[in-house]
């Protein structure tokens, strides 16, 4: 970021993702944003995790949302923002196996964006499976697979609340939590002080 005032933009965009609420496995933090990409950045990290004191054992994935602002905007977004996401998540062997693994994951993400009304486009990017196995004497995950997924997108408004929701569901959904109507979490106070 620079020492400069942030564009008005890019302070609504960050005035809409203050306050929002989550269901209780996601835990959302703000991380330091990304320095080189952009002149203005913001960066938020989720951990789905079953346990509330973010007991590792319940660890069920984890997941990065970025927002990105060129004033200036840059060809490749078409447009001044930028959203960003990394998710990863253990999967079960037989799911790891599928070979629409990957197909399955990204209709997730834009299923999530399009449940949530997130206008967007030029949605890209990856989906990885890694395959783990574990051999010698300490028994660590025996084998296992992890998915990731990086995307990203331009989103066609600069108010975020619905592209941050489509992001939680998202997390959620690759971590393997089933659909959810119980009580809902707010963001820390940290992301109250963008």
């Amino acid at each position: 970021m620079t020492s400069q005032q942030p564009p008005s933009e890019f302070v609504t965009a960050l005035e809409s993702l203050k306050g929002q609420q989550f269901r209780p496995e996601i835990h959302v933090a703000q991380i330091p944003g990304p320095t080189r990409i952009a002149p203005w950045a913001v960066a938020l990290q989720a951990e789905v995790n079953d346990s509330p004191t973010l007991d590792p054992d319940y660890l069920r994935g984890s997941a990065k949302f970025v927002v990105l602002h060129d004033p200036a905007g840059q060809p490749a977004w078409n447009g001044t923002f930028r959203i960003v996401i990394h998710a990863q998540a253990a999967m079960d062997a037989a799911m790891g196996d599928d070979p629409l693994l990957g197909e399955v994951a990204w209709s997730w993400l834009a299923d999530a964006l399009d449940a949530n009304g997130a206008s967007y486009h030029s949605l890209n990017g990856t989906v990885t499976r890694v395959f783990n196995e574990t051999f010698g004497g300490l028994y660590l995950n025996s084998s296992r697979v992890e998915l990731e997924l990086r995307a990203s997108w331009t989103p066609q408004t600069v108010y975020l609340t619905e592209h941050l929701h489509a992001w939680a569901d998202f997390a959620a959904s690759m971590a393997g939590l089933g659909p959810w109507s119980e009580t809902v979490r707010s963001i820390g106070r940290k992301v109250d002080k963008i």
